[in-house]
C-alpha cells in the first residue's frame, strides 16, 4: 500500500523549506533511514531520511521548488507497485498532456475538456481582439462586450485595459526589460529570502545605534605570529578571530547589559549568563552565522579549531540547524574583505553585534615619540533601547584594553 511521506517539522518555528537536490529518482528501491532530498531551510541545508523501506512512485516537488511543512514530498510504494494506483493531486490535472518531475501527466477527463472550451466558446471576440487582448494583459472573460450579440471589440478591450491598470503599465514590457533597458530577476527565495526576512525584523524593532574605535594590535600580531608555529603542529589555522572572542567575552562579563535580549511582552531584560559568540561567515548563497557555544571555556586554539570547522560546514551548505541558533553576541570581520568601518545589523534578539576592520599602518604617539602601529579597526552596533552610549563605550574600551595587551587575555582563561 503506498505511503504519502510528508515534510517534517524541523522546529525553530520554521514553515517551509526548498527542494534543494532529489538523491532518488521514480522507481528507485529505498532502504529505511537512507537520505533521499536535501532540503534547505532556513540557512540550513538538511537532509531527509526515509523512514521506511519501499519504491519510490512519486516526487512531490521539483528541485527548486518551495515545500510547506505538512505537504507530501515523496510516495513509496511496494515492488511492483503502480504509479497509476495513486491519487494524482488536484494540481497536477492539465487540459493537454505535460511533463512533470514524474514524467507524462494524465490528460485531463474528456468532460472537463469540453467544460473548458464551452467557456472559451462563450467569448465572442475576433481573432484580432484576442490577440490585443493579449497584448495589454486583458482577461476577456471579465470584459462586458458592446458589440451585437455581446461580441467584445476593439474599444471594449482599449476601455478595460485603461481601467484596470495605471496609465504608466500601458507600455508593455517583458520579463527581461524595464522601461530604460534589460534587466536580469533573480528569485528572493531560500536563504536570501531568510536573511532578507531577517534582516527587515531587526531594523525594524531594534532602535540601532553605532560607536566606531581603534585598536593597537601590534603586541597581539607578534603572540600570533609565536602563537602560529605551535597551532600549526596541532593542525589548527590560527587567526585573530579567536582572541577578538575571548576579549569580548571577558567585556560582556564585565558589561553584562551588552551580553542580553529584551523580552518586550514581559517587560523585562534578560541578562545571559553564558555566552555564545555569532561568527558571520561570507558564502557563495550569502551571510550565515554559525555559534560557538559556551565560548568562555574554551582556549585560543579550540577556538580556532571550532571556527575552522563551523565555517567550512556553512560554506559547503551542510552545518546543522543548531549551530545557528542560541547566539548571545555577533562578530562580523568585513576587515576580511578589505572594508575598514562599517555599521552592521544587529541579529535579532541580540541587542549589539561587533564589526572588524582590516588592520593597517598608522603613526601613533607613544610615550612622546611617532611610532608606526598596527591598529583593528572597531565598528559597534547596539540597541539603544538596552544598551546606552556611555555602556557600549565603556564596552568597546575593555575589548581595546584586552586586544592591546594581550596577556590579558590569556590570563581570562
Amino acid at each position: 500500500m503506498a505511503f504519502e511521506f510528508k515534510l517534517p517539522d524541523p522546529g525553530e518555528g520554521l514553515t517551509e523549506g526548498e527542494i534543494v537536490k532529489w538523491l532518488v529518482r521514480v522507481g528507485d528501491p529505498v532502504e529505511e533511514g537512507q537520505v533521499f532530498v536535501q532540503v534547505e531551510t532556513d540557512k540550513a541545508i538538511i537532509e531527509i531520511p526515509s523512514p521506511k523501506k519501499g519504491v519510490v512512485l512519486r516526487l512531490g516537488a521539483a528541485e527548486g521548488e518551495t515545500v510547506k511543512v505538512g505537504q507530501v514530498i515523496i510516495v513509496l510504494g511496494e515492488p511492483g507497485e503502480k504509479l497509476a494506483a495513486i491519487p494524482e493531486p488536484e494540481k497536477e490535472i492539465r487540459v493537454r498532456p505535460s511533463v512533470g518531475v514524474v514524467g507524462e501527466l494524465e490528460e485531463a477527463p474528456e468532460e472537463l475538456e469540453e467544460k473548458v472550451e464551452r467557456k472559451e466558446a462563450e467569448i465572442l471576440a475576433v481573432p484580432m481582439v484576442r490577440k490585443l487582448a493579449r497584448d495589454l494583459e486583458v482577461d476577456l472573460r471579465t470584459v462586458k462586450g458592446s458589440g451585437p450579440q455581446g461580441r467584445i471589440t476593439k474599444e471594449d478591450v482599449v476601455k478595460a485595459a485603461r481601467e484596470g491598470k495605471p496609465p504608466e503599465k500601458a507600455i508593455k514590457v517583458s520579463p527581461k526589460q524595464d522601461l530604460y533597458g534589460y534587466v536580469e530577476r533573480v528569485p528572493l527565495r531560500g536563504m536570501r529570502k531568510t536573511i532578507a526576512q531577517s534582516m527587515v525584523k531587526s531594523k525594524s524593532t531594534i532602535p540601532h545605534a553605532a560607536g566606531m574605535d581603534e585598536a593597537d594590535v601590534t603586541q597581539l600580531i607578534a603572540l600570533k605570529v609565536k602563537a602560529k608555529e605551535r597551532a600549526a603542529q596541532k593542525k589548527i589555522h590560527l587567526t585573530f578571530l579567536p582572541f577578538v572572542i575571548k576579549a569580548v567575552v571577558a567585556a560582556l562579563e564585565e558589561h553584562p547589559y551588552v551580553n542580553s535580549s529584551l523580552d518586550e511582552e514581559n517587560s523585562e531584560i534578560i541578562l545571559k549568563k553564558y555566552y555564545n559568540i555569532g561568527v558571520a561567515v561570507d558564502t557563495k548563497d550569502g551571510l550565515m552565522v554559525p555559534v560557538v557555544k559556551n565560548a568562555k571555556g574554551k582556549n585560543i586554539f579550540q577556538l580556532a579549531a571550532e571556527l575552522t570547522e563551523l565555517s567550512e560546514k556553512a560554506r559547503n551548505r551542510i552545518i546543522d540547524l543548531a549551530d545557528l541558533k542560541g547566539g548571545t553576541f555577533t562578530i562580523t570581520n568585513f576587515g576580511a574583505m578589505g572594508g575598514t568601518y562599517g555599521f552592521p545589523i544587529i541579529r535579532h534578539p541580540e541587542v549589539a553585534i561587533l564589526g572588524m576592520g582590516k588592520i593597517f599602518e598608522k603613526p601613533v604617539a607613544v610615550e612622546g615619540k611617532i611610532e608606526v602601529r598596527r591598529v583593528l579597526p572597531l565598528s559597534l552596533s547596539f540597541d539603544h533601547r538596552v544598551v546606552d552610549g556611555a555602556e557600549a563605550v565603556r564596552f568597546m574600551n575593555t575589548v581595546i584594553e584586552l586586544l592591546e595587551d594581550p596577556g590579558l587575555i590569556l590570563m581570562e582563561e
